[in-house]
């Protein structure tokens, strides 16, 4: 009888184990709140650069080669954008358009970027892309989106995003 016992404490105690798991994997996201000035923190007071410090392929860090350590996004208080791979003529054309910030109904905020260059070079049918933004401050950008570029594959991209001018460690990242 005691055998039995300790069997189904075992039971027990496994179900509840995967209960607490599978429930937690599960939450919804929450959506981040942005700042009272998020114009401002994007853009600055006249125009902002950002430099991507890291990337993340579903949940991967990707290598980051030059033309990823070259890369910049420029934002401009009066909702310009452009990026560009600085000194690097060999990691594609630069992208010049309009940003915006918009919310979905269920209280996500998304970086809008609209261009007809954006068709092209991320091989979508609109002229814009939504970036859902994770985090928004002076010092760091945090954007989700997903992404087929030559395939139709889609992948979950995070990007983050600093200001030009910060160092940051272990940034020329490889495998």
């Amino acid at each position: 009888m005691e055998i039995f016992h300790f069997d189904k404490m075992r039971l027990i105690l496994i179900v509840l184990i995967c209960h607490v798991l599978f429930a937690c994997e599960g939450e919804p996201e929450i959506p981040f709140e942005l700042p009272k000035n998020p114009k401002s923190l994007l853009a600055g007071d006249s125009a902002k650069t950002w430099k991507l410090a890291r990337r993340f392929n579903n949940g991967t860090r990707m290598n980051m080669g030059d033309c990823f350590i070259a890369y910049r996004q420029t934002f401009k208080y009066n909702k310009e954008f452009i990026t560009s791979s600085v000194g690097r003529s060999d990691c594609g054309e630069s992208m010049v358009g309009q940003w915006s910030l918009a919310r979905d109904a269920k209280g996500f905020s998304y970086l809008k970027l609209e261009s007809n260059q954006i068709p092209h070079m991320m091989n979508i049918e609109e002229d814009f892309k939504l970036f859902k933004i994770k985090m928004l401050s002076d010092s760091l950008l945090v954007v989700q989106f997903n992404h087929a570029q030559t395939t139709k594959k889609q992948t979950s991209l995070v990007d983050y995003f600093v200001p030009e001018d910060v160092k940051v460690d272990d940034r020329n990242f490889h495998w």
